[in-house]
């Protein structure tokens, strides 16, 4: 497995361009099956997941055709509806492939799907919510199998958790039915807007993305369609807390920056020194950096993903902080990997007290999840000697080629290929 070095006490210059958002692009691709129109996409970051959803789509029939920043995806000719299991236990977002084949094809059967170890994710929300359509569904043998009688009929579905891929799921599979469709307490994210935002632009009849209540219309046919995909509020984080961890003078661009207000806003009240543009976010040094407590929350409240990257700053800051994750029962599988390499953190359930003023010292670390491994490199950047990450892999299923990317921003980091 491929493993990345790096020199610390690093320095980041210049300014980083971020790429689309992979959890905008997934649902997104997905959606190419509602329709035997050409889907045309641009801005699709080059990541491990999206490929593997290409390849999924392409199992299915999908003609997909790339040519520089445009891909175009045509699902006029479906030869198959059911997704190959080495494919979706790489990634979870293949259980978003359920909606689209159920709303075009009233049957679909999807190997359980995979993905990062963070909890157990249960997708008992989707597989609920998708009933409430009209859809009977049967788990067996590590495969759902669902299908349809007659047609899928509007509904008003409360979820008990605004989950993600429930409100995308359930907003790909109204689009053909019956009646109006309601979903409560909706996920609010960026993402699910995006993906609403393609769909509507394809001829659907959608009201309500970005707050609680999504209200979905149901249509006859979908039509041709170009859609650039959003920025990555994820990514476009962690290279801001990189530049502030490493009190550099560096700029982060290409962003919505109302994205992650969330960040911003802790960020500042933890002393850093940042200058917000609508699309463009740029640090500046700043020494009096402090601890505070942070508790992660669905959209627009402090996002998980960027939880292990926030530890890591917290870790070298004055005084000390708190984090409650909320989102997942398992994501401070980081921790003993941070405290390998100086950090003093300490987990009690769902809270992690993290003790600041401590200096990272570069050490042989294992990466466990993708924000996880980008915590690592994170620390890495900052501490003293030299710092070895294995099984990197992760990394490569949502940041774009990330030791060739802050390479070129000062630091000294490479890939050593096994």
């Amino acid at each position: 497995m491929d493993k990345i070095i790096i020199s610390g006490n690093s320095k980041l210059f210049g300014s980083i361009k971020v790429n689309g958002s992979k959890n905008a692009a997934l649902p997104i691709l997905a959606a190419s099956l509602l329709s035997d129109k050409n889907l045309q996409l641009t801005n699709l970051p080059d990541l491990v997941d999206i490929d593997n959803m290409k390849k999924l789509l392409i199992e299915y029939g999908v003609k997909i055709n790339e040519n520089n920043n445009l891909t175009i995806c045509n699902a006029k000719n479906i030869s198959n509806k059911i997704a190959d299991y080495e494919t979706v236990r790489k990634m979870r977002a293949s259980i978003l492939l359920l909606g689209p084949l159920l709303s075009r094809f009233k049957k679909a059967t999807i190997s359980l799907p995979g993905g990062c170890a963070i909890g157990t994710r249960p997708i008992d929300i989707h597989l609920d919510a998708l009933k409430k359509l009209g859809v009977n569904i049967n788990v067996d043998n590590g495969f759902v199998k669902a299908e349809i009688k007659d047609f899928l009929k509007g509904n008003n579905i409360n979820l008990s958790f605004p989950s993600v891929g429930a409100t995308e799921n359930l907003l790909m599979s109204s689009i053909f039915a019956k009646g109006e469709t309601i979903i409560n307490n909706a996920a609010r994210e960026p993402e699910v807007v995006d993906l609403a935002k393609c769909l509507k632009s394809m001829g659907a009849d959608i009201k309500g993305e970005g707050t609680n209540e999504i209200k979905i219309k149901g249509v006859l046919k979908l039509n041709e369609s170009k859609h650039e995909i959003i920025s990555d509020r994820i990514v476009a984080g962690t290279y801001i807390i990189a530049a502030v961890m490493l009190n550099s003078e560096f700029e982060v661009k290409n962003i919505k920056t109302e994205h992650i207000e969330s960040l911003t806003v802790l960020l500042k009240k933890m002393g850093a020194n940042l200058i917000v543009n609508k699309d463009a976010i740029k640090i500046l040094p700043s020494n009096n950096l402090k601890g505070t407590f942070i508790e992660t929350a669905p959209y627009p409240g402090f996002p998980t993903d960027l939880q292990a990257q926030i530890m890591a700053l917290m870790s070298i800051v004055k005084g000390n902080s708190e984090i409650i994750e909320k989102i997942f029962e398992n994501r401070f599988m980081h921790v003993s990997e941070l405290n390998r390499l100086g950090a003093n953190i300490k987990i009690h359930k769902e809270k992690a007290i993290i003790t600041g003023s401590r200096n990272f010292k570069g050490a042989q670390v294992m990466a466990s999840d993708l924000r996880a491994s980008v915590s690592l490199v994170l620390a890495g950047l900052c501490a003293s000697g030299t710092t070895t990450i294995n099984r990197v892999y992760h990394l490569d299923r949502g940041y774009e080629k990330i030791e060739e990317t802050l390479g070129k921003c000062g630091p000294n980091i490479i890939r050593e290929k096994n």
